[in-house]
């Protein structure tokens, strides 16, 4: 425009060669770090130093694709996707109903063979199109802004080794695996199992191993990056067993994955934590629980999840953001370069595997197998007040009828933690703990208490679920609990139920005090013991105000206002409480 105005003319049209994209943003860096260099070698710093240092940096930090995200999808699922595959190219009629022998033989046929099973004349069902499209748009993303914009693709509920084939098949339909098995093939993202359950965690060493030795697998996973993530969940496993139980069968999952792996060549273990916000599943905090990690589990690296819940509370702004990634960043290398003993004392391991026991009895003593124990936890806490609210990426129970719903065995953990801390007994992160502590010592009084408190002191594992308990107990009330239980509509299931919780609460009330050797909790963390303190007058008053407007909005109350402030209370007692999510 300037050049039209000063001189009536059009500029002229060059012959200028067509533009050539940049592979990776690697490449886009450094024609930038030459630019930069020739600024500063002809006294043009300042440009150097600001503007186009900023740029290389965003570059190197952030790519082309700004943050990788990883896929996540249930084995159920791919299962029935494989399904329709198979049926719609007349390959098998019935898959589903296969033995896993069978299903990883046929899975392992297609994944070595040229042949495509999706057919156009096939009319596919909605889930499985839906599925489909996701892996197709997958690839356009990584053929778009490279690899690292999805990497990793999690199997939620992994129990066989064919719930990773069948991953990898749909892969290989949607053109995310490039080749066939035995042909140098490699994935697009690549495979991380979740192991949930404590039964799936007890199994995955043997999946892993059977899943490696089948033939190709080792070299598919290195042509792949040679990077092996394996997600171990908390939630599930502690909804299943108690909080003692989850942790110690994380552990052992964990060593044995780290034994399994230094076998396998050209592949390394990554472990990937999936912790939430409440010790209940896996939650406190992160400095410890990396040192507790299993001796050479680590090796300067480490995965793990950070909650919605708790993003506010660590990254909320840069200086708070910059000091928990040097949290997480000082733990990781003091666990990889001052590693605890390799050589945990047998007693150590054999005392836990008899407290995990004895704490997994209690736990589904009461919380399974107690008649009225659902009615209450259902009737006692905001549970269904929660379910209402549309603060969550799945509903609060798995199946849809409401006589389904239910059950414990069939809700969420999540909702199964976040209710328990509102009532303000936040029963998953201690129940079981005392009886289990009680039982181990009356096996021989004087010796296993004795090694306990020696557990406390040398055990880095044992300190920190102490510590987390002892934290969990701090910021509980068990007289405002009272109040929630006589919400329950009968008031004989209330009484029975409430007085175990009660029973098992003072049992571990007193066994947190005799390891710590102290009444008060959080002695060793005081700061953390006043910061809890000076939350109370502030935090109790919701809890009341929320028992009375569950209780009118439950007797028919039903108006957007007494919704209102069940919803709101509900979010006060979650930043009170924190550790939430």
């Amino acid at each position: 425009a300037t050049l039209v105005k000063l001189t009536g003319a059009h500029a002229r049209s060059h012959a200028l060669p067509p533009s050539i994209p940049y592979n990776n943003p690697g490449e886009f860096s450094s024609d930038l770090s030459v630019v930069e260099t020739s600024l500063r070698e002809n006294k043009g710093e300042r440009l150097a130093g600001n503007r186009l240092s900023a740029l290389i940096r965003s570059v190197n930090v952030f790519g082309f694709h700004l943050a990788t995200v990883d896929l996540r999808q249930s084995s159920d699922i791919h299962e029935l996707v494989v399904n329709e595959l198979l049926i719609g190219a007349k390959e098998c009629q019935n898959y589903i109903e296969l033995s896993e022998e069978e299903k990883q033989s046929i899975l392992l046929q297609f994944l070595k063979s040229d042949k495509r099973l999706i057919s156009p004349n096939f009319d596919y069902s909605d889930l499985c199109l839906k599925e489909l499209r996701i892996f197709e748009k997958a690839k356009k993303l990584i053929d778009s802004f490279g690899p690292e914009v999805i990497k990793y693709y999690i199997i939620s509920h992994t129990e066989t080794v064919s719930d990773l084939l069948e991953v990898a098949l749909i892969q290989k339909e949607s053109g995310l695996m490039q080749g066939s098995i035995g042909d140098n093939a490699r994935l697009g993202v690549v495979i991380v199992p979740l192991f949930e359950t404590i039964e799936d965690l007890r199994k995955s060493n043997s999946i892993m191993e059977n899943f490696y030795s089948l033939e190709g697998i080792s070299d598919l996973m290195q042509h792949s990056g040679g990077l092996q993530d394996i997600m171990l969940g908390y939630s599930d496993s502690n909804k299943d067993g108690g909080v003692f139980t989850s942790n110690w069968e994380v552990y052992k999952a964990s060593i044995n994955l780290v034994n399994l792996f230094q076998g396998v060549k050209g592949v390394t273990l990554r472990l990937f934590h999936g912790r939430g916000g409440t010790v209940g599943r896996g939650g406190g905090p992160s400095y410890r629980a990396i040192l507790a990690q299993p001796p050479n589990t680590v090796r300067g690296q480490i995965r793990l999840t950070e909650q919605g819940e708790i993003i506010s509370n660590k990254y909320n702004t840069p200086e708070i953001g910059r000091r928990s990634l040097e949290t997480l960043v000082a733990a990781t290398l003091e666990a990889t370069l001052i590693p605890e003993n390799e050589n945990i004392p047998e007693d150590y391991l054999s005392a836990a595997e008899k407290i995990s026991q004895f704490g997994w009895e209690a736990y589904k003593k009461t919380v399974y197998e107690m008649e009225g124990f659902a009615e209450y936890f259902f009737s006692s806490t905001p549970i269904a007040e929660i379910a209402l609210l549309n603060i969550g990426s799945r509903p609060a129970s798995r199946p849809n009828s409401t006589a389904e719903k239910m059950k414990i065995e069939n809700l969420r953990a999540i909702p199964w933690s976040f209710s328990w801390g509102q009532s303000r007994l936040a029963l998953p992160g201690w129940f079981g703990f005392g009886t289990a502590l009680e039982n181990f010592a009356l096996e021989s009084v004087e010796r296993n208490r004795g090694l306990l408190l020696e557990m406390a002191r040398e055990w880095q594992f044992f300190q920190a679920l102490i510590s987390n308990i002892d934290m969990v107990m701090a910021k509980a009330d068990i007289g405002i609990a009272r109040r929630y239980a006589r919400l329950c509509p009968d008031p004989k299931t209330s009484r029975k139920v409430f007085a175990k919780i009660k029973e098992e609460w003072l049992k571990t009330r007193g066994a947190i005090e005799f390891i710590t050797g102290s009444r008060e909790h959080l002695s060793s963390n005081p700061e953390l013991a006043e910061s809890v303190k000076m939350r109370f007058p502030y935090l109790d008053p919701l809890n009341h105000l929320q028992v009375e407007l569950i209780r009118r909005w439950r007797s028919g109350e039903t108006n957007e206002r007494v919704k209102t402030g069940i919803h709101l209370t509900i979010n006060g007692i979650a930043t009170g409480i924190r550790n939430t999510g």
